[in-house]
């Protein structure tokens, strides 16, 4: 049986491009009966907003989309922990106390999220303790578990090139655990086969191949559907004010008709899909 998950985090509303997201996981796994989860992403601190958690509910159901939904990631900061623990009792985690600008200004090359992590601190007797994120040794890590692949449904069997990355921030100093880390904790831990989600997010589905491989996780598959645009190329998005769906829901719109019109590739003006990679692999 197929299960999928939407995870949004309740840091503002969700618009048209989450709707897409949540439509092709609900499709995907209804497809052949199975099951759609619900989890809300809302270790992000101050920003993480329960009100908004509750309207993602009524945007789901306005959408007609059938869900249940799982712990939150607030409930589950215990097993990011423990993850945590295990990579460095490893000795594959290190601390590092680099800012952004010093990264920026030191990095001699670009990855998919920015500059590539010079691995400043690596060799540097740095204490834990406020301001100290923890980096995973990625080299290390990729000697240690071999060549690993894993498969997209629309682009086939991809070998894993976790280097893009550099040595990637596995616990936060604002926040418990990156992205990288609890997203590969949750979809294991939520029994998920597929993982939908943006072709944004392509490029770092070699990093949580990596993590599953340390982690003794057995990976899913993946679906990296296409981005809703707007007319400069760039992906709606919360910062910039997409179209909430919550306006559209409370002025009265059928949620069921936007759906129906999402699927048949029938969009507001100005905005399109896109279907290529951000960064060339």
């Amino acid at each position: 049986m197929t299960v999928t998950r939407f995870a949004p985090s309740p840091n503002g509303p969700l618009h048209l491009g989450h709707a897409w997201s949540a439509i092709v996981g609900h499709d995907r796994a209804k497809a052949d009966g199975g099951e759609f989860l619900l989890r809300i992403e809302d270790i992000d601190g101050a920003r993480s907003r329960a009100d908004l958690a509750d309207e993602f509910r009524r945007d789901l159901e306005w959408l007609r989309l059938d869900y249940r939904e799982v712990a939150p990631q607030s409930q589950r900061v215990a097993t990011y922990r423990d993850a945590a623990d295990s990579l460095r009792a490893m000795g594959l985690l290190y601390p590092c106390r680099c800012t952004r600008a010093e990264i920026a200004a030191a990095a001699t090359r670009m990855g998919p999220d920015g500059p590539v992590y010079p691995q400043t601190c690596l060799h540097r007797p740095i204490a834990p303790g406020p301001g100290v994120v923890w980096r995973l040794d990625v080299e290390q890590a990729a000697d240690l578990c071999g060549q690993l692949t894993w498969t997209d449904e629309r682009r086939g069997e991809q070998v894993a090139r976790p280097e893009l990355f550099g040595d990637v921030v596995l616990w936060r100093k604002d926040a418990p655990a990156s992205y990288h880390l609890a997203a590969t904790i949750d979809d294991a831990a939520d029994g998920i086969t597929c993982v939908t989600r943006g072709l944004d997010l392509f490029h770092a589905t070699h990093i949580h191949r990596l993590l599953q491989a340390l982690l003794g996780i057995e990976p899913p598959v993946w679906h990296h559907h296409a981005l809703l645009v707007e007319a400069d190329g760039r992906k709606l998005a919360k910062r910039r004010d997409a179209p909430a769906l919550a306006e559209r829901r409370l002025a009265g719109e059928d949620g069921r008709s936007v759906a129906a019109e999402l699927r048949h590739g029938l969009l507001d003006t100005g905005i399109s899909f896109a279907d290529t990679l951000l960064l060339d692999a």
